[in-house]
């Protein structure tokens, strides 16, 4: 017993002074040093493993940790949160090379993140059936919604560019839910009987909002969420099957709408009245997207990430090239810096296998 005791207080000190990475609670994922977030500097050609946490003496990383969402600070690109599953919220202000936690949340499943557009020390955060904000800079949290229904969760987020009096939730159970006074109240808006899984406003006209539903596809409000019609029909037209994977739009050279769906890429320029189909490297592949991105300012650089692959296009999807994904995780979130849109973030996250 004493030699066991002696051989593991060895063992201790040598992991102490080596300097070792320790990573964080990962489930599945334990014992794995691949996961976290990844970063390129040059559209993705390349990518380099960014998870370095700020502390004294040992070095700590969230290298094991499975990331389920990335944000920017709209008014500082230096400024990325990364959730982890069980493990809260990272940050950083210096571009991803290093990061610090926000204790206050604790080891939960941040599922979404939006900081304010007019204050960057006001950040919003979703924890199964709760809305957390922070208006310290992550430095002390307070639970601003609280649904009554446990097994309900808030799947999605966002804040009015252009007004930040207005907040935007979705729900599991269908709902999308508005705040027109920072979270301090919030009334129902509409209910699309799915998830609502993501929710974006256009760069160019507040009024206008998409919400993607994995099981009811896709809507569009054109009067800031008052009402909403369903764009299946619409979807329809261009030979897609209207379902939802993921959804982005950005300003670029004219406000442009790109669409995930299960087995193809497509677009509007009109808001999503007409649609057309992308030209990918595989037509109806078997493996789903899981992510988009496009470059704000030019709408021909197009980038999406599957379980094992990324994919680029700097023509509008006339040439893609693909390569590996820098790790065994799935490609689970991509977010460009709008400011450098050569530098792209990418969230990976253990999947299932069926």
């Amino acid at each position: 017993m004493k030699k066991f005791k002696i051989l593991f207080l060895i063992t201790l000190l040598t992991v102490i002074l080596s300097g070792c990475t320790i990573g964080f609670n990962t489930g599945a994922g334990a014992g794995t040093v691949d996961g976290g977030v990844y970063k390129s500097s040059n559209k993705g050609t390349s990518w380099e493993q960014k998870v370095l946490i700020q502390t004294v003496g040992v070095k700590r990383s969230f290298a094991a940790a499975d990331v389920m969402f990335l944000a920017l600070d709209p008014q500082d690109n230096k400024a990325i949160y990364a959730s982890g599953v069980e493990n809260g919220l990272f940050y950083s202000y210096d571009g991803g090379e290093s990061w610090q936690i926000a204790a206050g949340l604790g080891k939960v499943n941040v599922t979404n993140v939006a900081v304010d557009p007019a204050n960057k020390c006001v950040i919003y955060a979703t924890v199964a059936n709760k809305v957390y904000k922070s208006v310290d800079c992550s430095r002390t949290w307070a639970v601003i919604y609280f649904d009554n229904d446990p097994t309900a969760a808030i799947a999605s987020l966002v804040i009015d560019f252009s007004n930040n009096n207005n907040v935007f939730m979705g729900t599991s159970r269908g709902e999308i839910i508005k705040s027109s006074d920072q979270g301090a109240s919030w009334q129902t808006l509409n209910n699309f009987g799915g998830q609502v899984n993501k929710i974006i406003i256009s760069p160019v006209n507040a009024k206008v909002m998409l919400v993607g539903s994995f099981a009811k596809g896709v809507f569009r409000s054109s009067d800031g969420g008052a009402n909403w019609v369903s764009l299946s029909d619409k979807l329809k037209s261009s030979n897609s099957d209207g379902s939802f994977r993921d959804l982005v739009m950005v300003k670029a050279e004219k406000p442009t709408v790109f669409l995930a769906t299960n087995y193809d890429l497509i677009k509007s320029t009109d808001g999503g009245d007409t649609w057309s189909k992308i030209d990918l490297i595989i037509e109806k592949a078997k493996i789903k997207t899981n992510t988009i991105a496009v470059n704000p300012f030019s709408a021909s650089e197009i980038y999406y990430a599957t379980d094992t692959t990324f994919y680029r296009s700097l023509d509008g999807g006339k040439n893609w090239t693909s390569k590996k994904l820098p790790t065994s995780r799935a490609g689970f979130k991509l977010l460009i810096d709008p400011k450098s849109p050569s530098i792209i973030y990418l969230a990976v996250k253990q999947v299932k296998k069926k």
